[in-house]
């Protein structure tokens, strides 16, 4: 299995430097979890007691690797724009990066099977129950576990590129080193206080400082910003919440995602 997590490394980056879509992005960022990592269990309490684990996605599993595709600068200003209304930007943003996303994973599963590496994935949306509007295979706690980022208190995960992209999860067969993450808090509010930017963002009061979510009220918005973009695609995205100081972390902002292989991190694996 030797370059197996290189090669999946190599391979997000590559296919986000030469999307030809017209959203624009920045570096990707990758991260790795073993697959028997006791919070995939922990998700059955936090989250849902049906959350999927790694070995329900794919029996035998054995590593789950998370990605992120961070959006350029330009798409989170065009959000951050005006309090109420959505960004066509953002809208394309979220349709688009979907549709890379299951790109991503539809080829790596391709690829890794010639290596004789078996893959699982989830889509990138839509993995959750339409009634209690919680997922079964939440690709943010995937992003936790793995260390590629943390809650903050709009729920969702920052990274060390921020908030503002998507997320994507795959799950393989191969036991690579899982990404030493140091316990670092990225939510400035959670770190000191001073910060409560995504709670006074949010257009429909859907968050509370405490990490609480309207999870109704917030699906709500999403269906009206997908029924305003509907010639677009299924464009179920707000984002008022991702646009604050950690939607793009300084250092980042340049760092735009080009063809050549970009790695956030050099990511080993287990001989």
């Amino acid at each position: 299995m030797n370059g197996t997590a290189d090669l999946i490394a190599d391979f997000v980056a590559r296919a986000v430097g030469s999307s030809t879509t017209a959203t624009r992005y920045r570096a990707p960022l990758v991260a790795i979890a073993a697959a028997s990592d006791p919070r995939f269990a922990d998700l059955r309490r936090h989250v849902d007691p049906s959350h999927m684990l790694p070995d329900d996605l794919l029996p035998g599993a054995r590593s789950v690797v998370s990605f992120f595709v961070p959006f350029a600068p330009d798409v989170v200003k065009s959000n951050a724009r005006n309090w109420s209304d959505v960004s066509l930007e953002w809208a394309l943003a979220y349709v688009e990066t979907n549709d890379l996303i299951k790109r991503i994973t539809r080829g790596l599963a391709r690829v890794l099977g010639d290596r004789g590496v078996r893959a699982a994935y989830a889509p990138p949306t839509g993995c959750f129950d339409r009634e209690t509007l919680v997922s079964s295979w939440s690709h943010k706690s995937v992003a936790a576990i793995a260390g590629l980022g943390s809650f903050g208190v709009h729920r969702m995960v920052i990274t060390d590129a921020g908030c503002g992209g998507r997320l994507g999860s795959i799950v393989v067969d191969a036991e690579l080193l899982p990404t030493v993450a140091g316990a670092r808090e990225r939510c400035a509010f959670l770190r000191d206080g001073d910060c409560l930017e995504c709670v006074r963002r949010c257009p429909v009061g859907a968050l509370d400082a405490h990490g609480g979510i309207d999870r109704r009220l917030c699906w709500e918005q999403c269906l009206a910003v997908a029924a305003r973009f509907r010639d677009i695609g299924a464009a179920q995205a707000c984002g008022k919440c991702a646009t604050g100081p950690c939607a793009v972390l300084p250092g980042t902002q340049g760092a735009l995602a080009q063809v050549t292989p970009v790695r956030a991190q050099r990511l080993g694996e287990r001989p």
